[in-house]
């Protein structure tokens, strides 16, 4: 375990693929992409749902499939395979319709987006199982927080060539550029991570033949489990921000000028409180401080919110997508390493999974935040997450941690 080839191979893994995907940031470009082509704020909130959330709906018969899977990265390639035709194919259809069919480029893209992320309902599982056989729990806080501060340099020069594409070329065309480049790039990750060696398994609990007996005791195992119940429902609320988060774009921009070079600042502001915030997490996964760093996360969240209510300058925006960066990641490395820790090697794909499908839903926050814009307005959007993340950040207390 702990091989350095190994962790060279998932740092390189983050960095390409936060190159990639940052193209297409729920928090900026997204919504900037969907109002364009004359999307709604209830279609903006859905579409960001749909690339962060679609892999919710497979991870649990992801983890029945894998039950006995030996090794699990002949079928991660699979995924990466989907992956990376689906995110070229979504510049592929803005290039080729564009403005002139705008409601079918609008299908395209959701079509797209829902491709890469339910993909990644199988991914997340295979992923999680073979970052758990290669490194221990104290090393993979530390190459997981390497990982993410390359992710964040990764988006970081992302930010910056999005920012000239933007101011280069005029839209659709600008978008469709960036996608098509972002495969490219992406694809250089994924080849890294699929090189990876990974050990064979050899500690299996009896394989459960049916579906519906599996889902069973997926639910027996969250009815009897309390720690587990608290983990899902403190990383299920904390998801709470991304109601508000695709829509503060839309408020900078109806409250400050916003053009091409002030997009990519914010976002390069946002990669860059993302990448420096590991250095802490880093080292706080170290010490096997898994819920220390949940807790400052969810603080960095509600305070980006709050401050949300009274931001009247770029200043005060770039601020709130510091915190929005340097919390998500966060709570990544808290709420994967946590439940790796929790999970008894025989049952991880189960645990991952349980936890996983039932968190993601906290990804769809953002169709609830359209909906509280479109009906209430920025200060009852940002009212409601703020709650939600209050009552993330009282359950986080009761989370536990240990070393091995």
């Amino acid at each position: 375990m702990d091989k350095f080839a190994n962790h060279l191979k998932n740092v390189l893994h983050g960095f390409f693929l936060s190159v990639g995907t940052t193209v297409a940031e729920p928090a900026t470009i997204l919504p900037l992409m969907i109002a364009h082509f004359g999307g709604s704020p209830v279609l903006i909130g859905f579409f960001s749902a749909l690339q962060r959330g679609g892999a919710v709906l497979m991870q649990l018969y992801a983890a029945y499939k894998a039950q006995h899977y030996a090794r699990m990265l002949p079928y991660l390639r699979r995924v990466f395979l989907i992956r990376f035709l689906a995110w070229f194919g979504i510049g592929v259809a803005i290039a080729l319709l564009g403005e002139e069919h705008p409601t079918l480029t609008l299908w395209c893209i959701g079509v797209g987006l829902f491709i890469f992320s339910f993909s990644a309902g199988f991914g997340a599982i295979y992923f999680r199982e073979i970052v758990a056989k290669i490194f221990t729990h104290r090393f993979r806080g530390k190459t997981m927080a390497w990982r993410q501060f390359f992710s964040g340099l990764g988006a970081l020069i992302s930010g910056a060539v999005a920012a000239w594409v933007l101011d280069t070329f005029t839209p659709p065309m600008d978008f469709a550029y960036l996608f098509m480049l972002s495969a490219l790039l992406m694809g250089v990750g994924l080849l890294a991570f699929a090189t990876v060696d990974e050990p064979v398994k050899t500690h299996f609990e009896t394989k459960i033949e049916k579906f519906s007996d599996f889902l069973r005791h997926a639910l027996e195992l969250l009815r009897t489990d309390r720690q587990l119940q608290v983990q899902i429902a403190t990383f299920l609320l904390a998801y709470g921000y991304l109601a508000a988060m695709p829509f503060v774009i839309l408020d900078a921009k109806e409250t400050i000028h916003l053009g091409g070079k002030e997009v990519g600042i914010l976002i390069t502001v946002q990669m860059v409180g993302a990448m420096l915030s590991n250095a802490l997490w880093g080292r706080l996964g170290g010490l096997g401080r898994y819920r220390l760093v949940a807790l400052l996360s969810i603080v960095m969240k509600l305070a980006a919110v709050l401050l949300a209510f009274v931001a009247h300058s770029l200043w005060a925006y770039g601020l709130i997508f510091f915190l929005f960066g340097a919390a998500g990641d966060g709570s990544r490395i808290a709420s994967s390493n946590l439940i790796l820790i929790l999970a008894p090697e025989a049952k991880r794909p189960l645990y991952v999974a349980v936890q996983m499908n039932i968190v993601s839903l906290g990804m769809f926050f953002s169709i609830l935040g359209g909906f509280l814009l479109h009906f209430g307005g920025y200060g009852l959007l940002y009212g409601v997450t703020a709650t939600l993340l209050a009552l993330s950040l009282a359950l986080a207390f009761k989370l536990k941690d240990k070393a091995d």
